[in-house]
């Protein structure tokens, strides 16, 4: 069975990624820069500094340890290239998303934000070779989805919007398995990014939130709770900007 080699003097990358692959019962070698390469070493993880110094035919080289996981375990996998990627996203705070390569799912999971989705289908897309990307994104939680499309409008060929009515729910990650479904299904093509609207409600619940985050002592104006809501802005950062108006 092929394993994944950790090659770095980056000890916080090291140790960063020893605990993700620990996480994920991922079989994992560690090598020196001066070591002979086992035969069972499928690929070799390290930070992007440090890649001239791995004398390996397969590398992944990411300064994020999250990020080389991913990869590595992608390449050691799966194949190095597809003729299509397509990239399913169910719509959230915390999107579901999963990306399948030629039929072959690669990665599915739930990630932090909207904008989450584009730093990763960033990384995905010039890590692994394909000759088209495309994304589906389900219709549902319009805010959020208009978050996710807007953000990976310029990474992405085409996006199609997908009505994830039934999706299917298998594990405990129901967004991550949503995901696969909707990147599994035919869509309606988008001939243009969507203008971001929040509701009224979704601008009153994020106030509702900054008073519950400030434990009572502020609550951002409306237009910063849009802005939060559009993703411009942080919640956290929306307070330090109500902060510093109050208290002049």
């Amino acid at each position: 069975m092929k394993v994944i080699g950790i090659m770095t003097e980056n000890f916080q990358f090291f140790y960063k990624l020893v605990q993700m692959l620990r996480d994920h019962n991922e079989p994992f070698i560690v090598l020196n820069f001066d070591e002979e390469i086992p035969l069972n070493v499928g690929v070799i993880a390290t930070t992007k500094e440090e890649r001239s110094r791995v004398k390996f035919h397969r590398v992944v080289a990411e300064n994020s340890p999250r990020m080389a996981y991913r990869l590595a375990h992608s390449r050691l996998k799966g194949r190095e290239s597809f003729v299509t990627l397509v990239i399913g996203i169910d719509p959230g705070r915390r999107p579901g998303l999963a990306i399948i390569g030629d039929g072959k799912i690669i990665l599915a999971e739930t990630v932090n934000s909207p904008e989450s989705v584009a730093d990763i289908v960033t990384h995905f897309s010039r890590g692994i070779k394909h000759d088209r990307l495309l994304a589906r994104v389900g219709h549902g939680d319009p805010t959020n989805r208009d978050r996710v499309i807007c953000s990976i409008w310029n990474i992405v060929d085409d996006v199609e919007v997908v009505d994830e009515r039934g999706t299917t729910r298998r594990t405990e990650e129901p967004d991550a398995d949503a995901a696969v479904s909707i990147a599994l299904s035919t869509g309606r093509r988008l001939p243009f990014p969507p203008t971001i609207s929040p509701t009224a409600g979704e601008i009153r619940d994020i106030q509702r939130q900054s008073r519950i985050e400030s434990e009572g002592r502020l609550t951002i104006s409306s237009e910063l709770a849009e802005a939060v809501a559009r993703g411009d802005i942080t919640l956290p950062d929306a307070l330090k900007v109500q902060g510093r108006k109050s208290s002049r």
